[in-house]
This record gives structure tokens, sequence and C-alpha cells, in this order.
């Protein structure tokens, strides 16, 4: 049976490890602790583990050495990112393996993400600097130079894009994290923040309803699945985000299937999002 200071010691490891630093306020915001208990716990881990964060007086935080040898956590870039999107409600439901899970997930592959790379990039947010990476793409795929301004991480489906500024391109753009390559460094110089972003802060509403070639009985079932109201689902999302939505609803915009069975939703005011769609 795991220690009950376990899940307390991944947090610390967790922190450390990916971005970069961990105090007791950290352990004092997810787990609800005294700042004393919460400073108990770090001292018991530099005790367990001594090698592996050190106290920096000018930041007033732990930060892993060189050494760094994780215990408690797996070092999968997946480990962090499922935390992450979990982190608003149960910052550390991802790792608490000690519970019998009462729910199932699919058993889908997770895109390849190096953690060098990921660390360079979570730094590059958690600091508000210029990342000089490589990156490839089906337009482009052999290398290519590019200086970035990462500000946000968001999962799509099965695989997570990094948001950022490309001074290539001069504008706000949706980066795949596995198809970053190369070694990443840290540049200094002004970057161009998320309230810069135009896409990422223009809310609009994605409406969809039941597809209309269905028949009434049929329309009343899905318009029950998804608790519409008055015959509509409305979900509220950034020009940024739009397309994402739209394929996590996989609805078409291009086509309809031969049975509306097999799309059962449509995208209403698909003239008014169309400008942020994809080859619409």
């Amino acid at each position: 049976m795991k220690d009950e200071r376990d899940i307390h010691f991944q947090l610390i490891e967790l922190l450390a490890y990916w971005e970069g630093r961990v105090n007791s306020t950290d352990i004092t915001k997810h787990f609800s602790l005294s700042v004393t208990h919460s400073k108990s716990y770090l001292k018991s881990y530099q005790t367990l583990c001594p090698n592996n964060i050190v106290y920096d007086k000018k930041q007033k935080c732990f930060m892993p050495t060189e050494q760094f040898s994780a215990q408690f956590i797996s070092t999968q870039v997946n480990e962090y990112l499922d935390w992450l999107t979990n982190q608003s409600s149960n910052p550390l439901s991802q790792l608490q393996c000690s519970r019998q899970p009462t729910y199932t997930q699919l058993a889908v592959p997770h895109r390849a993400v190096s953690p060098q790379i990921m660390r360079v990039l979570i730094a590059g947010i958690k600091q508000q600097k210029r990342v000089d990476t490589e990156y490839v793409s089906l337009t482009t795929p052999i290398n290519q130079g590019r200086i970035i301004h990462p500000h946000t991480f968001v999962k799509t489906g099965l695989r997570w894009h990094l948001r950022a500024y490309c001074e290539d391109k001069k504008e706000c753009r949706d980066f795949v994290l596995s198809r970053f390559r190369g070694e990443l460094s840290l540049l200094e110089g002004e970057v161009v923040t998320s309230d810069k972003d135009e896409l990422w802060n223009t809310p609009i509403n994605l409406i969809f309803i039941a597809n209309q070639r269905l028949t009434e009985v049929k329309k009343r079932i899905v318009e029950q699945d998804y608790n519409m109201q008055n015959g509509q689902l409305i979900i509220p999302t950034t020009a940024a985000l739009a397309q994402y939505v739209v394929q996590e609803m996989q609805v078409s915009t291009k086509y309809f299937d031969i049975t509306p069975e097999s799309q059962q939703l449509e995208l209403a005011n698909l003239v008014d999002v169309k400008p942020w769609l994809f080859n619409t």
C-alpha cells in the first residue's frame, strides 16, 4: 500500500520536474494544508531524495538539480498534461493510482512528445520568453527553424496543441506538440502574450441542431441526448478553438454522410462562424 505522503511527493516532483520550481504555497493550494504542514512535506521529500531539489533563496522556491531522478512520477509528458486538464477541480486525480477507478478509458495511442522539448515549452509559458525551436508539418516536412512565443496548451481530441505567436508568420498559430524537433532554447526579448492573440480573445457561440434529415422522432432523441434547449445546443468558445469543437462534436461542415444517423448533428450557424473554420 502506498504511503499517504506519496500523493504529496508526486505533486512536488511533478511541479519541480515539469515547471522547474515548487514551494510550500503550491502544496497549500492543492491540498488545503497549513503552510507549516506543507513545508514539512517539502522537508520530508528533501530528506528522502536529497539530490533532487535544492532551495533557491533568491526565488524563494525549491528547484530541480541536474541530478534529479524521479521517484514518484513517470516523467511521461502525458502524465503532466493529464494532470493539467484536471487541475481546476481535482489536481491529482490522474495520479491517485491506489484508488480503484469506477470508470475506464479508451486505449488510444499517445502522440510522442519529447520531455526535453516539453520542459522548455513550459518554461517559455511560465517565464514569458521566446522559444527558438524547429518544427515540421505535413506541408513542410523538413525541419524548419521557428521562433515562437508560447502561451497556452490545448487538448484537442487525441492530440495536444500549443497556442503561440510565430515570428515568421507574424501571427498566433496552433502547433502540434509531437511535431517539435531539435533542442529548444529560451530567448530574451519582448513577447506577444495571450491578451494580444485576437482569435484567442474573440468569443463566439457554436449552435448545433439535430440533423434535419432525421425523422421527427429521431430528432427528439438527439435533442434529448445533448440536453438541447428549444432544439439547439449552444457551445460558447473562441474563434481560435472553434474548429476543434466542431471536430469533437463529429460534425462535418463540408459534406453529409449518406445516412443522417451517421452524423446526428448540424452546425446551424455555419455561415456566421465559417471564417474561423478550416477548409470550409
